[in-house]
């Protein structure tokens, strides 16, 4: 059976170069294999947006930022705005860009390090895990699961709106 086009979720990174749509699917697949399961630009309390947020079975928040020019990796200071969100924080760039990450400003000791391309992913730093408070994990974990069931209802009706 044919799945009607209304109900093809929409893309990460739908309005983003190609390249970073890429890298966002090479995580998908790393997480995947790794039981995490994530969303793609995740608004924060805060008022950023993560690029991915990810959760596994024992609720650990992972929050990606993928990055895919120099321009935008060196211009970038918003990223630590996410560090009160997640217990482990990721770079994910494609191999071109990883070794501007070894700068000490990228946080190495701390943050993950994820090269991607649109098939897969690989780990090559990890990231610390630094656990959340409690009642910020349950607060992050029901918006999470909250906005991932508002995402898939707006795919099986889209006429409910902006599925953000």
């Amino acid at each position: 059976m044919a799945s009607s086009p209304s109900l093809q979720p929409d893309l990460c990174f739908a309005d983003a170069p190609l390249a970073a749509q890429d890298v966002a699917r090479g995580v998908t697949r790393l997480f995947f294999n790794q039981d995490l399961f994530g969303l793609c630009e995740v608004p924060l309390p805060n008022g950023r947006r993560a690029d991915m947020m990810a959760i596994d079975a024992a609720g650990t928040i992972t929050i990606v930022e993928i990055k895919v020019s120099r321009a935008d990796l060196l211009g970038d200071g918003k990223w630590r705005d996410y560090l009160d969100y997640c217990d482990r924080f990721f770079w994910a760039v494609p191999p071109h860009l990883a070794r501007i990450l070894e700068q000490e400003r990228y946080l190495p000791r701390e943050a993950g390090l994820i090269v991607a391309d649109r098939y897969d992913a690989a780990v090559i730093r990890e990231a610390v895990h630094r656990p959340l408070a409690p009642a910020r994990r349950k607060a992050e974990l029901l918006h999470f699961a909250r906005r991932a069931a508002r995402r898939l209802s707006a795919q099986v009706d889209p006429s409910l709106g902006d599925a953000t």
